[in-house]
């Protein structure tokens, strides 16, 4: 085994997890799932049958990811973060099987703050920072901060996490990544 599973977790067969992935206690990982290289899967986590997870995926605490999500690498699940597949969900009248789920996108680098909940059916843009708490009812474009119940952007974050501050003719630079952007038309673009 070319991963590391915690006595308490569960791995389901057959799926697929990549070298150096760490599942931790409580974890369980259902049927059909593929996840990359390095991930980790903190304590309590829930990976739903068919889900495809990106390498170098960190996901905290609590979080169940449905059938229906794909996390691209590197995206960051805050703890107890929700994820949702069905739009109109009701007990006496289930909707079962991969033919009612609503796709979500999130894309590279995207980070989902703690508690935030994303409502099906929507792409999170590549490296996106959805802020605790925050609820996405709608797509979120790249490099976008955004916050509160429904979410709205609050400013745009670099590739490394920074927020970035734009000078009068469009253009921020992040030391850490050491990367420039250009705000156009409210999207943020990486340029050279």
């Amino acid at each position: 085994m070319a991963y590391f599973k915690h006595e308490s977790a569960y791995v389901d067969e057959p799926c697929e997890i990549g070298e150096g992935t760490k599942i931790w206690h409580f974890s369980h990982v259902q049927s059909g799932a593929k996840i990359g290289q390095k991930c980790i899967l903190g304590q309590n986590v829930n990976v739903a049958n068919n889900v495809t997870i990106g390498n170098f995926v960190k996901i905290q605490n609590n979080v169940s990811v449905y059938e229906g999500v794909v996390l691209e690498d590197y995206v960051f699940c805050g703890p107890s973060m929700v994820f949702t597949n069905i739009s109109d969900p009701r007990s006496k009248y289930p909707q079962v099987g991969k033919e009612f789920y609503k796709p979500t996108l999130v894309k590279e680098g995207a980070s989902l703050g703690a508690n935030s909940t994303i409502v099906c059916g929507h792409t999170i843009g590549r490296f996106a920072f959805i802020g605790a708490g925050a609820v996405v009812t709608k797509d979120i474009p790249d490099f976008a901060l955004v916050v509160g119940n429904p979410a709205r952007i609050a400013g745009w974050m670099s590739e490394a996490g920074r927020k970035l501050s734009f000078d009068k003719d469009g253009f921020a630079f992040c030391e850490k990544a050491q990367k420039r952007y250009k705000l156009e038309n409210n999207l943020v673009r990486e340029v050279a």
